[in-house]
């Protein structure tokens, strides 16, 4: 084997294009797994080769030029979050049984995080988890629970200790969404589609063997999935092409199909194109500047500055629409097996209004500005009073 990372990833890219059968999908992902191309940064022998990260950008570009298998919508959640907390938190056991199924897509993954009393504040959550032997029996509710009808596993995170304080009580499990007790319910969103779910857990039995780090480390678990989150997100799930996304839309709109294009209209979508470029260049140069492992709190600027721009662009396609924007959309109910960050050509009535949750989703953007102010400019914290109070002593609703 080559010390050079650059002829290792081509050699096993080589083989990767020449022995996997591109007509099975689970087979050649299985197969580039094994060949640790899946996730180039990961240990050898759980789908990466220990190389630096940026070589998964010439693997990625290279099986999209060879039009190879790749993964679909439902595999999102494990490919970008739950992926990097099993290898970073995660047993050698559970690495070996999860990961490659993971990246294959025979297991697609959701994230069980919010509830209805702690969105914004996740440490406050009351799901409850209680050792019974080699077993734990957990009892609450879920929501905002995105692709959870098509999920087979989740990241969960429950209380297993309300005597310590909200941080420190918490334990993360890969939940199999199938188990007797678990339910998922639809949510409706404005678009008339049901992406999200409400998840509810009645004495669901979950095997000590599927916990995620070490008992009450829950919290630091749960960093590590959301600096994934934000980072995919606010880069809409790798550096995109110039030009390309939302913005793209509007250019298209402006020329084929807009009312009326006046000066100011050009200059609200000159400043968004700017605003779009400038947004991807600084993705790239963040992940350019990222070093083996997990994002740090950069990605929250990413993130908040994504759910601003992606706004912003899709209230100027209905805008330039004018009252065509009104018409055309089916608001029917119906199950949804996409993720609703961008659209494409000709979405845009739907997208304005499913632009709206992108502030919300993956932490809202006041939590961001929390994160941005605290963690990268070194801001006084917020007061927080209840941080050493017992979590069954704070207040609740």
């Amino acid at each position: 084997m080559t010390d050079d990372p650059t002829l290792l990833v081509k050699d096993r890219l080589t083989r990767l294009l020449d022995e996997g059968d591109r007509s099975d999908s689970v087979a050649f992902r299985g197969l580039q797994f094994d060949l640790g191309l899946a996730w180039v940064h990961f240990p050898e022998g759980r789908g990466g080769l220990d190389v630096s990260p940026r070589f998964q950008r010439d693997v990625d570009a290279a099986l999209r030029e060879a039009r190879a298998p790749g993964p679909s919508t439902e595999h999102f959640f494990g490919l970008t979050m739950a992926g990097p907390t099993l290898v970073t938190h995660g047993s050698d056991e559970l690495r070996d049984r999860l990961l490659r199924p993971m990246f294959t897509g025979e297991d697609p993954w959701c994230q069980l995080f919010s509830e209805p009393g702690a969105g914004s504040d996740l440490a406050g959550l009351s799901c409850r988890a209680v050792r019974d032997g080699d077993e734990w029996v957990i009892t609450g509710q879920k929501v905002w629970n995105t692709l959870a009808h098509l999920a087979d596993r989740g990241m969960l995170v429950a209380r297993t200790d309300p005597d310590a304080p909200k941080h420190k009580g918490l334990t993360y499990f890969a939940l199999d969404m199938h188990a007797p007790g678990v339910e998922v319910r639809p949510l409706r969103q404005i678009t008339g589609e049901a992406e999200f779910n409400e998840v509810y857990m009645t004495e669901v039995r979950v095997p000590d063997a599927d916990r995620i780090g070490e008992v009450g480390e829950g919290w630091r678990v749960a960093m590590t999935t959301l600096s994934n989150e934000r980072t995919t997100i606010g880069g809409g799930g790798g550096p995109p092409a110039k030009g390309s996304g939302a913005i793209a839309e509007a250019v298209r709109i402006w020329k084929e199909e807009a009312v009326e294009r006046t000066p100011a209209q050009k200059d609200r979508l000159m400043r968004l194109w700017v605003e779009a470029e400038a947004l991807r260049l600084t993705n790239l140069r963040a992940a350019q500047k990222r070093k083996m492992g997990n994002p740090g709190p950069e990605g929250s600027i990413a993130k908040l500055k994504f759910a601003t721009v992606n706004m912003d662009i899709y209230e100027l396609c209905v805008d330039l629409l004018g009252s065509q924007a009104l018409i055309d959309f089916d608001y029917t109910m119906r199950r949804s097996e996409n993720l609703g960050l961008t659209g494409p050509p000709g979405s845009s009535r739907k997208m304005f209004l499913r632009a709206r949750a992108n502030s919300i989703e993956g932490g809202t953007s006041e939590i961001q500005r929390n994160i941005i102010g605290e963690r990268v400019l070194g801001l006084p914290g917020e007061p927080r009073t209840d941080k050493d109070v017992p979590w069954k002593d704070v207040p609740r609703s």
